[in-house]
Order: C-alpha cells, then sequence, then structure tokens
C-alpha cells in the first residue's frame, strides 16, 4: 500500500499556520463542523502571519470574501494555510485557505477560503507603522 499523496497539484497556497483536529463539541445540529468554528481558526492561523511580520500586537479589522465550499466532518485534520497579499503602512492583507485531510481515505479537500486584514497596534490599542 502506498501512502497518499500529500496534497492535489493544485493544492493549498500559503504556509500552515494552524493545524488541527475537527472534534464533536465543535458541530452544528446537522454533525457538520460550525463555519464559526472554522472562521476562528482561519482567524488564528491568518494572526500567526500578521504577528510575526508586525513584531507584536495585531487587529483583525475585517474579513472579505468568506466562501464556505465543502462541509467539514468530525475527525477531519483541518489545516490553515495563510499567504501575505499585500502591506499597507499599518495594516496586512492576508489570505487563508483551509484544507482538510479526510481519514480514512486520505483525500485533500480544500474547504473555505477568505481574506483578512490586520492592523499592527501598539500597546495603547492604536495602530502603529509595521516595522
Amino acid at each position: 500500500m502506498t501512502a497518499p499523496d500529500p496534497a492535489p497539484p493544485d493544492g493549498p497556497v500559503g504556509e500552515v499556520t494552524v493545524q488541527t483536529i475537527a472534534m464533536p463539541a465543535d458541530t452544528n445540529a446537522n454533525g457538520d463542523i460550525f463555519g464559526g468554528w472554522l472562521m476562528a481558526q482561519m482567524d488564528l492561523g491568518a494572526s500567526v502571519l500578521a504577528r510575526r511580520r508586525s513584531r507584536g500586537r495585531v487587529a483583525t479589522v475585517a474579513v472579505d470574501a468568506m466562501a464556505f465550499l465543502k462541509p467539514v466532518h468530525v475527525g477531519d485534520l483541518v489545516s490553515v494555510h495563510a499567504r501575505m497579499l499585500r502591506e499597507g503602512r499599518s495594516s496586512m492583507r492576508i489570505g487563508v485557505e483551509v484544507w482538510i485531510m479526510r481519514l480514512p481515505e486520505g483525500a485533500h479537500v480544500k474547504v473555505t477560503e477568505a481574506t483578512f486584514t490586520f492592523v499592527a497596534i501598539g500597546e495603547d490599542g492604536r495602530s502603529r507603522p509595521l516595522p
């Protein structure tokens, strides 16, 4: 038996910033994972990239173009991929994709994507320039 292909040729774009397993506590009445839980994972994943780039505190100020493509099931391995799209004086637009590995077959499926905007903030809670 051969190992499953790690990702399809048109697979994820960006670095893995969060990886977790979808659990029963995160489901809706249909038994699928809540979109809000998935969005929170995306926000965390994007913030990893934003915090590293800003070298400090950041705040999420917008989420654009959220698209839920496929459901996430309990037991799916959820991987958040983030990439920097644009930088401003204090802001960062980060593209986020979520891919799951569905076991036991090992299929990789893109389940959602969005664009997150973060602003670097100082200790006073006000925006500050990126270093």
